[in-house]
């Protein structure tokens, strides 16, 4: 890799290589998820593009806006890189928000990718704040391939320093849910303050390989997470091996 430079984007032929760029991760080169319209007109409306550059090559993008007036707030509407690059996006994106006053970032991910989950979570110390179910309806992209779209809203303290959630005692916690391989799906501790979830290795594989089956992991674990948030818990922490930490205060024990 050579030196790696990322600027915010203004003109019509750079947000134009970042609307491509875009096309190429969610696979629809002939009609890319954000036109090179769309993102102009977000940049003029107060917004930033961000393009990262390994040498002259375009190797990651994202784009925010802020969110309602007096919250603080940035929402990250799309955000893509190639391996290695994620934190120098996001990092960028985080020093463009505070150097405007902004406390928090919002944005949304599949949460059966089980990478984004771990890179959100461990890596960022961002938490999961909402659960969304089929939030866009179908999507008929190359990477969701038609599948019910539920995402997981997460909320980033901009000035907090990343501090990954990890709470031992997840083997021992009683099995609450079976996921559809037949193993374990979900655990909660005997104290109700911790549910772990897992997710399948690699979903958009398998939605490649059997969206059938795919379709049932994703309604197996929007059972468990929607139960779990409406009963107080947040996604803290994501583990090397595909499990969600979901975590509860002590003073919403016993709610819901």
């Amino acid at each position: 890799m050579t030196a790696v430079s990322i600027r915010t984007v203004h003109d019509v032929a750079g947000l134009d290589a970042v609307s491509a760029y875009f096309g190429r991760v969610w696979r629809t080169p002939s009609a890319p998820p954000y036109p090179a319209e769309v993102l102009h007109s977000l940049v003029h409306a107060g917004g930033a593009v961000h393009a990262a550059h390994d040498g002259e090559r375009l190797a990651g993008a994202c784009a925010a806006v802020f969110g309602p007036p007096g919250s603080g707030e940035v929402y990250s509407l799309v955000a893509a890189a190639e391996p290695g690059l994620g934190q120098v996006v996001k990092q960028a994106q985080r020093a463009w928000a505070l150097g405007l006053g902004a406390r928090t970032m919002r944005w949304t991910f599949d949460p059966l990718v089980a990478r984004n989950a771990r890179f959100n979570l461990a890596k960022l110390g961002a938490v999961g704040t909402e659960y969304l179910v089929d939030f866009y309806g179908p999507m008929r992209d190359g990477v969701n391939g038609g599948d019910e779209s539920d995402r997981l809203t997460v909320t980033w303290d901009l000035a907090a320093p990343a501090q990954p959630y990890e709470i031992p005692g997840r083997e021992a916690a009683p099995v609450t849910h079976r996921a559809p391989d037949g193993a374990a799906l979900a655990r909660r501790d005997l104290a109700d303050l911790h549910v772990w979830c897992r997710v399948p290795d690699d979903v958009v594989g398998l939605r490649a390989a059997d969206p059938q089956l795919a379709l049932r992991w994703r309604r197996a674990v929007r059972e468990v997470f929607t139960e779990a948030f409406g009963q107080g818990f947040r996604a803290t922490g994501m583990s090397r091996d595909g499990w969600y930490t979901l975590t509860r205060d002590h003073d919403e024990e016993g709610t819901g």
